[in-house]
Protein backbone atom coordinates (compact mmCIF):
# COMPACT_ATOMS: atom_id res chain seq x y z
CA UNK A 1 0.00 0.00 0.00
CA UNK A 2 2.97 2.30 0.16
CA UNK A 3 4.16 1.84 -2.63
CA UNK A 4 0.77 2.58 -3.95
CA UNK A 5 0.66 6.03 -1.92
CA UNK A 6 3.87 7.10 -3.43
CA UNK A 7 3.07 6.28 -6.54
CA UNK A 8 -0.17 8.53 -6.45
CA UNK A 9 1.90 11.16 -4.96
CA UNK A 10 4.22 10.72 -7.63
CA UNK A 11 1.23 11.21 -10.32
CA UNK A 12 -0.06 14.37 -8.45
CA UNK A 13 2.64 16.18 -8.03
CA UNK A 14 3.52 15.48 -11.96
CA UNK A 15 -0.53 16.17 -13.21
CA UNK A 16 0.21 19.39 -10.94
CA UNK A 17 4.07 20.13 -12.51
CA UNK A 18 1.73 19.75 -16.45
CA UNK A 19 -0.74 22.22 -15.60
CA UNK A 20 1.31 25.21 -14.03
CA UNK A 21 3.48 24.94 -17.52
CA UNK A 22 0.38 24.94 -19.35
CA UNK A 23 -0.89 27.97 -17.81
CA UNK A 24 2.06 29.63 -18.13
CA UNK A 25 2.59 29.09 -21.75
CA UNK A 26 1.65 31.35 -24.36
CA UNK A 27 -1.53 30.00 -26.93
CA UNK A 28 -0.12 28.12 -29.58
CA UNK A 29 1.12 30.81 -32.64
CA UNK A 30 -1.24 29.19 -34.88
CA UNK A 31 -4.05 30.11 -32.82
CA UNK A 32 -5.79 32.87 -33.52
CA UNK A 33 -5.48 35.33 -30.41
CA UNK A 34 -9.06 36.64 -29.39
CA UNK A 35 -11.44 34.85 -31.76
CA UNK A 36 -10.08 36.94 -34.74
CA UNK A 37 -9.96 35.12 -37.97
CA UNK A 38 -7.14 33.52 -39.71
CA UNK A 39 -4.83 35.98 -41.86
CA UNK A 40 -5.82 34.86 -45.47
CA UNK A 41 -9.19 34.43 -44.65
CA UNK A 42 -10.54 37.78 -45.79
CA UNK A 43 -12.69 38.84 -48.33
CA UNK A 44 -14.19 41.67 -50.45
CA UNK A 45 -16.71 43.37 -47.91
CA UNK A 46 -15.75 41.57 -45.02
CA UNK A 47 -16.99 44.46 -42.72
CA UNK A 48 -19.94 45.98 -44.73
CA UNK A 49 -22.81 44.40 -42.82
CA UNK A 50 -21.21 45.06 -39.17
CA UNK A 51 -20.25 48.59 -39.73
CA UNK A 52 -22.59 49.33 -42.52
CA UNK A 53 -25.73 47.32 -42.41
CA UNK A 54 -27.89 46.40 -44.65
CA UNK A 55 -31.25 48.66 -45.88
CA UNK A 56 -32.67 46.58 -49.51
CA UNK A 57 -31.14 46.37 -52.56
CA UNK A 58 -31.38 48.65 -56.02
CA UNK A 59 -34.38 48.00 -57.65
CA UNK A 60 -34.51 46.29 -60.97
CA UNK A 61 -35.65 49.50 -63.22
CA UNK A 62 -31.97 51.17 -61.68
CA UNK A 63 -30.39 48.53 -62.99
CA UNK A 64 -32.19 47.95 -66.46
CA UNK A 65 -28.76 50.10 -67.91
CA UNK A 66 -26.02 48.53 -65.77
CA UNK A 67 -24.34 44.99 -65.98
CA UNK A 68 -24.18 41.75 -63.49
CA UNK A 69 -21.54 40.83 -62.38
CA UNK A 70 -20.44 38.89 -58.75
CA UNK A 71 -17.04 38.74 -56.52
CA UNK A 72 -15.40 35.17 -55.11
CA UNK A 73 -12.69 34.32 -53.04
CA UNK A 74 -12.04 31.20 -51.17
CA UNK A 75 -15.18 31.24 -49.34
CA UNK A 76 -16.88 29.77 -52.13
CA UNK A 77 -15.08 27.08 -53.59
CA UNK A 78 -14.96 26.10 -57.11
CA UNK A 79 -17.80 28.33 -58.64
CA UNK A 80 -20.92 27.21 -60.41
CA UNK A 81 -20.52 29.57 -63.42
CA UNK A 82 -22.97 28.56 -65.68
CA UNK A 83 -25.35 28.99 -63.46
CA UNK A 84 -24.40 32.39 -63.10
CA UNK A 85 -24.04 33.04 -66.31
CA UNK A 86 -27.85 31.95 -67.18
CA UNK A 87 -28.69 34.01 -64.77
CA UNK A 88 -27.40 37.20 -66.19
CA UNK A 89 -24.09 37.41 -64.55
CA UNK A 90 -21.12 39.19 -67.13
CA UNK A 91 -18.34 39.77 -65.03
CA UNK A 92 -16.55 38.80 -62.28
CA UNK A 93 -13.53 39.44 -59.42
CA UNK A 94 -11.65 37.03 -58.24
CA UNK A 95 -9.44 37.13 -55.06
CA UNK A 96 -5.80 36.84 -55.31
CA UNK A 97 -3.87 37.63 -53.07
CA UNK A 98 -3.71 39.04 -49.68
CA UNK A 99 -0.67 40.79 -47.38
CA UNK A 100 2.37 39.42 -49.00
CA UNK A 101 2.39 35.48 -48.66
CA UNK A 102 -1.41 34.56 -49.16
CA UNK A 103 -2.71 33.35 -52.14
CA UNK A 104 -6.13 31.67 -53.13
CA UNK A 105 -6.25 27.82 -53.56
CA UNK A 106 -9.31 28.32 -56.13
CA UNK A 107 -8.19 31.16 -58.12
CA UNK A 108 -7.37 29.00 -61.20
CA UNK A 109 -10.86 27.50 -61.19
CA UNK A 110 -12.31 31.14 -60.39
CA UNK A 111 -10.61 33.11 -62.53
CA UNK A 112 -10.41 31.04 -65.50
CA UNK A 113 -14.07 29.41 -65.31
CA UNK A 114 -15.66 32.99 -65.52
CA UNK A 115 -13.30 33.83 -68.55
CA UNK A 116 -13.88 30.47 -70.27
CA UNK A 117 -17.65 31.28 -69.90
CA UNK A 118 -16.99 34.44 -72.04
CA UNK A 119 -17.23 36.44 -68.80
CA UNK A 120 -14.84 39.80 -68.38
CA UNK A 121 -12.76 38.96 -65.31
CA UNK A 122 -10.39 40.34 -63.03
CA UNK A 123 -8.26 39.65 -59.82
CA UNK A 124 -8.36 41.88 -56.32
CA UNK A 125 -6.38 41.90 -53.83
CA UNK A 126 -6.83 42.44 -49.47
CA UNK A 127 -5.09 44.50 -48.41
CA UNK A 128 -3.01 44.62 -45.33
CA UNK A 129 -1.01 47.72 -44.90
CA UNK A 130 -0.28 46.19 -41.12
CA UNK A 131 1.89 43.62 -42.23
CA UNK A 132 3.96 45.25 -45.35
CA UNK A 133 4.44 48.17 -47.16
CA UNK A 134 1.74 49.05 -50.36
CA UNK A 135 4.73 48.53 -53.12
CA UNK A 136 5.62 44.85 -51.68
CA UNK A 137 1.79 44.08 -51.17
CA UNK A 138 1.55 45.46 -55.14
CA UNK A 139 4.09 43.50 -56.25
CA UNK A 140 2.98 39.97 -54.46
CA UNK A 141 -0.52 41.04 -56.13
CA UNK A 142 0.92 41.37 -59.90
CA UNK A 143 3.06 38.24 -59.58
CA UNK A 144 -0.02 35.84 -58.55
CA UNK A 145 -2.52 36.53 -60.90
CA UNK A 146 -3.24 40.46 -60.43
CA UNK A 147 -1.44 41.69 -63.59
CA UNK A 148 -3.63 42.68 -66.93
CA UNK A 149 -3.94 42.02 -70.72
CA UNK A 150 -5.08 44.55 -73.08
CA UNK A 151 -7.54 41.78 -74.81
CA UNK A 152 -11.09 43.51 -73.76
CA UNK A 153 -11.79 40.47 -71.27
CA UNK A 154 -9.72 41.25 -68.41
CA UNK A 155 -10.17 44.01 -65.65
CA UNK A 156 -7.71 46.32 -64.02
CA UNK A 157 -6.52 44.90 -60.93
CA UNK A 158 -8.42 45.83 -57.95
CA UNK A 159 -7.82 47.24 -54.73
CA UNK A 160 -9.38 45.63 -51.86
CA UNK A 161 -8.96 48.29 -48.56
CA UNK A 162 -11.95 48.47 -46.04
CA UNK A 163 -12.18 47.49 -42.22
CA UNK A 164 -9.25 45.42 -40.72
CA UNK A 165 -10.85 41.96 -40.01
CA UNK A 166 -8.10 41.08 -37.73
CA UNK A 167 -7.71 44.17 -35.72
CA UNK A 168 -7.97 47.38 -35.42
CA UNK A 169 -10.25 49.21 -38.13
CA UNK A 170 -7.44 51.81 -39.83
CA UNK A 171 -4.81 48.64 -39.47
CA UNK A 172 -3.01 50.87 -36.81
CA UNK A 173 -2.26 53.92 -38.96
CA UNK A 174 -2.89 57.42 -39.23
CA UNK A 175 -4.92 58.72 -41.66
CA UNK A 176 -1.78 60.51 -43.68
CA UNK A 177 -0.14 57.23 -42.92
CA UNK A 178 -3.25 54.58 -44.99
CA UNK A 179 -2.89 57.34 -47.54
CA UNK A 180 1.00 56.99 -47.98
CA UNK A 181 0.43 53.28 -48.20
CA UNK A 182 -2.70 53.17 -50.90
CA UNK A 183 -0.42 56.05 -53.00
CA UNK A 184 2.16 53.50 -53.02
CA UNK A 185 0.12 50.24 -53.88
CA UNK A 186 -1.33 52.39 -57.06
CA UNK A 187 1.62 53.95 -58.29
CA UNK A 188 3.35 50.55 -58.02
CA UNK A 189 0.46 49.05 -59.83
CA UNK A 190 0.61 51.32 -62.30
CA UNK A 191 4.56 51.21 -62.98
CA UNK A 192 3.71 47.41 -63.12
CA UNK A 193 0.60 47.04 -65.55
CA UNK A 194 0.07 50.29 -67.00
CA UNK A 195 -3.49 50.91 -65.55
CA UNK A 196 -4.67 52.28 -62.66
CA UNK A 197 -6.23 49.94 -60.36
CA UNK A 198 -9.78 49.87 -59.65
CA UNK A 199 -10.13 50.96 -55.43
CA UNK A 200 -12.80 48.96 -53.89
CA UNK A 201 -14.13 50.84 -50.52
CA UNK A 202 -17.01 51.52 -48.33
CA UNK A 203 -17.58 55.55 -47.93
CA UNK A 204 -17.84 55.62 -44.01
CA UNK A 205 -14.39 53.13 -43.83
CA UNK A 206 -12.50 55.74 -46.07
CA UNK A 207 -13.75 58.81 -44.20
CA UNK A 208 -12.54 57.46 -40.82
CA UNK A 209 -8.90 55.84 -42.26
CA UNK A 210 -7.89 58.76 -44.46
CA UNK A 211 -9.81 61.21 -43.24
CA UNK A 212 -11.79 61.78 -46.55
CA UNK A 213 -8.82 62.14 -48.65
CA UNK A 214 -9.74 63.11 -52.12
CA UNK A 215 -6.67 62.81 -54.15
CA UNK A 216 -7.49 59.38 -56.07
CA UNK A 217 -10.54 59.95 -57.61
CA UNK A 218 -9.09 62.12 -60.59
CA UNK A 219 -7.43 58.22 -61.58
CA UNK A 220 -8.41 55.53 -59.99
CA UNK A 221 -11.67 53.83 -60.79
CA UNK A 222 -14.29 53.40 -57.48
CA UNK A 223 -15.85 50.03 -56.98
CA UNK A 224 -18.34 51.49 -53.84
CA UNK A 225 -19.87 48.83 -51.05
CA UNK A 226 -22.85 49.70 -49.92
CA UNK A 227 -26.17 47.10 -49.30
CA UNK A 228 -28.57 49.58 -49.75
CA UNK A 229 -31.46 50.66 -52.15
CA UNK A 230 -29.19 53.17 -53.51
CA UNK A 231 -25.30 54.19 -53.23
CA UNK A 232 -25.71 56.67 -50.86
CA UNK A 233 -22.57 59.14 -50.26
CA UNK A 234 -19.78 58.71 -52.41
CA UNK A 235 -15.96 58.87 -50.52
CA UNK A 236 -14.25 62.40 -51.26
CA UNK A 237 -12.70 62.56 -54.67
CA UNK A 238 -15.58 60.74 -56.76
CA UNK A 239 -18.39 62.09 -58.92
CA UNK A 240 -19.51 58.81 -59.64
CA UNK A 241 -18.67 55.11 -59.41
CA UNK A 242 -17.63 52.62 -61.50
CA UNK A 243 -18.77 49.40 -59.65
CA UNK A 244 -21.16 49.25 -57.16
CA UNK A 245 -21.31 45.82 -54.65
CA UNK A 246 -24.78 45.93 -53.62
CA UNK A 247 -25.69 43.18 -51.55
CA UNK A 248 -23.69 39.84 -50.08
CA UNK A 249 -27.03 37.59 -50.05
CA UNK A 250 -27.66 37.52 -53.92
CA UNK A 251 -28.27 34.33 -55.97
CA UNK A 252 -25.72 31.19 -56.05
CA UNK A 253 -22.98 33.42 -55.00
CA UNK A 254 -23.63 36.25 -51.95
CA UNK A 255 -22.11 39.13 -53.14
CA UNK A 256 -23.42 40.59 -55.99
CA UNK A 257 -21.85 43.86 -57.94
CA UNK A 258 -23.50 46.27 -60.97
CA UNK A 259 -20.85 47.32 -63.23
CA UNK A 260 -22.10 51.09 -64.08
CA UNK A 261 -23.09 50.91 -67.42
CA UNK A 262 -23.72 48.45 -70.53
CA UNK A 263 -21.53 45.24 -71.51
CA UNK A 264 -20.56 46.88 -74.24
CA UNK A 265 -18.88 49.55 -71.93
CA UNK A 266 -17.89 47.13 -70.02
CA UNK A 267 -15.61 46.17 -72.83
CA UNK A 268 -14.03 49.16 -73.56
CA UNK A 269 -13.46 49.27 -69.63
CA UNK A 270 -11.22 46.45 -69.46
CA UNK A 271 -9.70 47.65 -72.87
CA UNK A 272 -8.29 50.86 -70.97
Amino acid sequence: MAFFRGRSRLCLTGALTGLLMFLSSPPAASEPSGGAPERGSAYMGIGVLAHDGESGSPPPAARASQTEGVDVSSHQGDVDWQTLWDSGTRWAYTKATEGTSYTNPYFTQQYDGSFDLGMVRGAYHFATPDTAGGAAQADWFVQHGGGWSNDAKTLPGALDIEWNPYGDACYGKSQSGMVSWIRDFLNRYKSRTGRDAVIYTATSWWTECTGGYDGFGATNPLWIARYASTVGPLPAGWTSYTMWQYTSSGATVGDHDIFNGSQDRLREFATG
